[in-house]
């Protein structure tokens, strides 16, 4: 689980709790981010560092989701809001209810497909 995240000079940062090397990825509208570096910080802690590309910074709200390898299970977010000030971060709130959607999504048709070659069998 994530238990802080900051951004600093560019780069995310977070600390992740585990007891061994955890297998992670930050995704940006669906894509996989190169470059996050993990290494150990106390006995059971775990730095994370990424470098933010450029690309995925445009007015708006941007949401990154933290997940596991091969589970997806999100274990934190990060949101960058750029360009106009918002009155109201309801559009930080909806683009995470979008990316929270399509990982259920892909989680339920993977189900259905496990499912369907079980019965199958």
């Amino acid at each position: 689980m994530l238990e802080t995240s900051r951004i600093r000079a560019g780069r995310w940062e977070g600390l992740v709790a585990s007891a061994v090397e955890p297998k992670l990825e930050v995704v940006h509208l669906e894509q996989v981010l190169p470059g996050l570096e993990v290494s150990a910080q106390n006995p059971g802690k775990w730095r994370l560092s990424l470098p933010i590309p450029v690309e995925t910074l445009s007015d708006g709200v941007q949401t990154f989701l933290l997940r596991s390898v091969p589970s997806a299970e999100v274990l934190g977010r990060f949101t960058i809001v750029t360009g106009v000030p918002l009155e109201d971060d309801i559009r930080a709130e909806v683009d995470l209810l979008r990316a929270e959607l399509d990982l259920l999504k892909k989680a339920f048709r993977r189900h259905c497909v496990e499912t369907e070659a079980k019965a199958e069998a």
